[in-house]
């Protein structure tokens, strides 16, 4: 039997300073998402302003999880540690997750579950017959820390957003920045309000962020004199 298939798009750009992740399906006509009612599917979808969300969907959405480590020589090379995660990614035949070969290197999975098969390629990482509840662990180096002329350093993340056709759909996005001794925060960009929280300490900075749209962060950092 020949199976008739739509070229549907789905774009999920994990954005992390420079690099952008995307995964692009094929999915057949008789897939269990296509059984979702359309009038459902399109008004979740926001035209691309970024909106934060006054309280999670009632949907489990896609969670991006970023930890990144700033050693002690990443203040000298921009290099920093990264460990990430994405959990409840969307059922797809087929995805990949590509990153900026000139900003993120050694990539290493580190765990994944309900995904048929995941390997690194190149600057990308491959998944088939992803699953529901599907989740993927890696960790890389990433060049993130950037020297500003005053002598302090932003990282700028993004733009994180989930994207089908010219819309976006909800998604959440998480990062934890585990600072040196002798390093502190100082702000971020955007301003800390309902559906982005911002929690720092002595030793980092996190945030957690429900929002549609595209999502661009700075963090700003600076030497302790």
């Amino acid at each position: 039997m020949i199976r008739k298939y739509k070229l549907l798009k789905i774009l999920f750009i994990f954005g992390l300073f420079s690099w952008n992740g995307l995964a692009q399906s094929q999915l057949s006509e008789d897939d269990s998402w296509l059984k979702d009612d359309p009038r459902e599917i399109f008004d979740a979808i926001n035209e691309g302003e970024l909106s934060f969300l006054q309280k999670p969907p009632l949907k489990q959405v896609h969670h991006h999880h970023n930890t990144l480590i700033i050693l002690p020589d990443s203040i000298a090379t921009g290099w920093v540690k990264l460990e990430q995660c994405h959990e409840n990614l969307d059922r797809f035949p087929s995805a990949q997750i590509v990153y900026n070969k000139d900003k993120v290197r050694n990539i290493k999975l580190t765990a994944f579950e309900n995904i048929g098969h995941a390997w690194v390629e190149g600057s990308s990482v491959q998944l088939t017959n992803i699953k529901a509840d599907a989740r993927l662990c890696m960790e890389a180096e990433s060049r993130a820390l950037i020297a500003q002329d005053d002598g302090t350093f932003i990282m700028k993340s993004g733009p994180f957003m989930r994207k089908f056709l010219d819309g976006y759909f909800p998604m959440r996005v998480s990062m934890n920045i585990k600072l040196p001794q002798g390093m502190s925060f100082v702000s971020i960009e955007p301003a800390e309000q309902k559906g982005f929280r911002v929690n720092k300490d002595k030793v980092g900075v996190n945030f957690d962020a429900w929002f549609e749209g595209r999502l661009t962060t700075k963090i700003h950092l600076k030497l302790d004199l």
